[in-house]
């Protein structure tokens, strides 16, 4: 089932489930219309999507959904953070700003320029960012309708080494990092991703990304709706910084599918 922008795609899982895989950095497009508002040559640019992207995510998640046998919901981005990032905060609550990777990004992961000094990004904001936080709100709101609750597990990877724009990058950073947020992420949610990621070297929290993603509606308002974020560390699963997958693919997803059917058994 497509999503009303060809930017995101909403595909069904169980009537009933209350889970959304949320993967929103796993895509490389780019519209040729926003590529013209980038500064980077082309191979430049092909290097920033290597370091940038959550490569592999999506099939990740896929792999999670036909393995579960109570099959999650997944909202999957289309297209790169380099069009917008859908997890910023749209204002200045944004932290990231301070390194030019607010909800439209003006820096590169070096912190080098990737589009002009003071470009404008409403634009961008108002045909990519807007609709995709509308239609994850709407997603959000169908599963509380359906089951009562809503979870939203966000499947993100994260590189070996620390990139210049991390912001905290001089903390652990352990094969599963497992973002929280002190609302939306109860114990009992964090201790069933720990018990599902146990096999990959170890998991900890909040270092070197923490927090989760939740729809503006119901952040800090509504606490049927959870939410946890999986980073992994991408040397247990690709080649980095952009190159394939390899046998840990298959097992996170088997990984994450074990954790989908844990949220379920909550209740």
């Amino acid at each position: 089932m497509n999503g009303p922008s060809p930017s995101f795609q909403l595909l069904p899982g169980a009537p009933d489930s209350p889970v959304i895989l949320h993967v929103p950095h796993s895509s490389r497009a780019i519209p040729a219309d926003v590529r013209a508002g980038i500064v980077l040559d082309d191979a430049a640019l092909e290097r920033e999507l290597d370091h940038i992207t959550d490569s592999h995510t999506a099939e990740i998640a896929a792999a999670a959904a036909a393995a579960a046998g109570f099959a999650p919901w997944r909202f999957v981005n289309q297209l790169s953070r380099l069009v917008i990032d859908p997890e910023r905060f749209p204002d200045e609550r944004e932290e990231m700003l301070a390194v030019g990777m607010g909800a439209v990004y003006t820096r590169t992961t070096h912190r080098e320029a990737l589009r002009p000094e003071e470009y404008d990004g409403s634009d961008l904001v108002r045909r990519y960012f807007e609709p995709y936080a509308a239609a994850m709100t709407a997603a959000v709101d169908a599963r509380l309708a359906a089951a009562g609750r809503a979870v939203v597990v966000d499947v993100h990877s994260y590189p070996t080494e620390p990139l210049p724009y991390e912001l905290h990058g001089d903390g652990p950073r352990p094969p599963i990092c497992l973002g929280t947020d002190p609302v939306h992420t109860p114990a009992r949610l964090l201790d069933a991703a720990r018990t599902a990621f146990a096999g990959f070297g170890g998991t900890g929290t909040d270092s070197p990304f923490a927090g989760t993603y939740v729809p503006l509606k119901h952040y800090g308002r509504d606490e049927r709706v959870s939410a946890l974020m999986i980073e992994i560390r991408r040397d247990v699963y690709m080649e980095e910084p952009g190159g394939a997958a390899g046998p840990g693919l298959e097992a996170l997803g088997h990984a994450l599918a074990g954790l989908v059917e844990a949220v379920g058994s909550l209740g």
